[in-house]
């Protein structure tokens, strides 16, 4: 029998702290294992933007981190494909990481080849095993396009892979940034896999699954779970004799990996100077409401509006995550108030969807609807903010009905009209508010986040001023003030 050891990470979106214990546990697996036999992988979504040790290093810190931990490949995950230029990932990758990236179903729009930085596929010899190593992503055709990416088909990347590497190897091993549904139509349609190391998703697979003769594993999320993963290979009848698969919690009291937290440290340190940065000084203090208009969430509204040439700008007000103080504002205070990687996209709205949204934005069960991936580093979802319009509401009526009149510019809103309103990609997929996601024409704006419209609307003074100016009028509140 060969014996096979094999530790793998998934979808860490940079939570250093974990990094650190993630090492000293694979350290400990390899004293026990002869380290021909450690085959250790990451299955994407290592960077995250909103970390400080990622943005302050340009994700240096990931990808030394990665190198002390001895990982043996990794496939690019969405967060790291959408959220930095192909320019930046070669950079990064090709100038710092000491282990193979791959992309088997990613390629240069202009060439239509596999970049000098990234590898369809590998082969790597363990125990006396040859493994072919695929790494797939999910497919965001409409973004990948934008950035100078053309993103394939997964199924049929690892298809056509697996069909031309099993004559030449002992196990086929897929490093899958799909999703766990993805992942079972893998098993279940392609012949040749024998292990699908999965992610995207986020789930955990306490005990491995096996379909159609294919194991399934997977780590979650965040480091909370290292996964773990011992076969025993039969050489006579080519085949896996042998797995056992099981995910290690990461606890607050697992072991540290000392050199890796010194790397860390220093990590910190060079990334809060990056992001020392001043980005302006604010006059007057910027006040947020999650649960009501504010200027910090009208200056972002208008902010997007500008950013897209639209007539509207909408934005939930749940993006930020604090208001601002008068004086110094930075790269680093930014990025701690408008984490997410959410870009800024146009389309056109019916006035009809528009008017939903606008009355469902007004119900509390809206405003702290707690939202969950598309980038969103929030906590519920705030009430809509608005540019470009002028909301007369009356806050005793019944739900759904508290809107009197909306103005566009002069004009009343039509309701069989699109407009062109500048916005958030995730309200396209269906996020927040549903009529958001009808629109039609939508143009992805990458690869600048909100946070970078933001940046540059708090230097400009008659923004801010206009910040202050209410969008949403209460006819009760005013009729019972007189």
């Amino acid at each position: 029998m060969r014996r096979l050891l094999i530790l793998h990470t998934n979808d860490l979106h940079s939570h250093f702290e974990m990094m650190p214990k993630i090492s000293a546990y694979f350290n400990q697996a390899r004293r026990n294992w002869p380290s021909d036999q450690v085959l250790t992988l990451d299955i994407g979504d290592h960077m995250d933007r909103m970390s400080p040790e990622t943005e302050g290093t340009n994700a240096i810190a990931n990808v030394e981190i990665m190198n002390a931990t001895g990982y043996d490949a990794m496939v690019l995950g969405n967060n790291e494909g959408l959220t930095f230029t192909p320019d930046f990932l070669r950079n990064v990758f090709k100038e710092n990481a000491r282990f193979p990236v791959l992309g088997s179903n990613i390629y240069e729009r202009a060439t239509h080849l596999t970049p000098d930085w990234l590898l369809p596929s590998l082969i790597i010899e363990k125990s006396g095993l040859k493994i072919g190593i695929i790494g797939v992503t999910a497919a965001y055709p409409a973004y990948y396009e934008l950035l100078g990416w053309d993103v394939t088909d997964p199924y049929e990347a690892v298809k056509t892979l697996t069909e031309q590497l099993r004559p030449h190897t002992d196990l086929i091993v897929v490093m899958s940034h799909l999703g766990l549904p993805m992942d079972r139509r893998l098993a279940e349609g392609i012949e040749g896999i024998d292990v699908i190391l999965g992610g995207h998703t986020h789930h955990v697979l306490e005990e491995p699954l096996l379909i159609s003769g294919t194991y399934l594993a997977a780590a979650g999320k965040f480091g909370q779970y290292a996964g773990h993963i011992e076969l025993a290979y039969d050489p006579a009848q080519r085949r896996i004799a042998q797995f056992q698969s099981r995910v290690v919690p990461m606890t607050t009291g697992s072991e540290d990996d000392s050199s890796v937290a010194a790397l860390l440290d220093r990590f910190r340190i060079a990334g809060a100077a990056a992001l020392d940065e001043e980005v302006a000084q604010l006059r007057e203090p910027l006040r947020l409401d999650w649960y009501g208009e504010s200027p910090l969430g009208n200056l972002l509204a208008a902010g997007i509006r500008r950013w897209t040439s639209a007539d509207i700008g909408l934005v939930n007000s749940g993006q930020l995550l604090q208001g601002l103080k008068e004086g110094r504002l930075t790269r680093g205070r930014l990025l701690d108030i408008c984490p997410g990687p959410i870009n800024p996209c146009r389309m056109l709205l019916s006035g009809a969807d528009l008017l939903q949204a606008l009355e469902e934005s007004l119900l509390p069960e809206f405003m702290e609807k707690p939202i969950r991936g598309l980038g969103f580093r929030g906590e519920v979802l705030g009430a809509l903010s608005v540019d470009g319009l002028t909301v007369e509401w009356d806050s005793s009526r019944a739900p759904n009905e508290r809107i009197l009149a909306v103005h566009v510019g002069e004009e009343l809103l039509d309701l069989g009209r699109d407009y062109v309103v500048g916005t958030i990609d995730m309200f396209t997929f269906g996020s927040g508010y549903l009529s958001l996601s009808r629109g039609k024409d939508v143009v992805y704006m990458l690869p600048e986040f909100i946070r970078d419209v933001l940046a540059r609307e708090v230097t400009d003074r008659e923004a801010m001023a206009d910040s202050h100016k209410a969008r949403f009028i209460d006819k009760m509140s005013f009729d019972a003030r007189g």
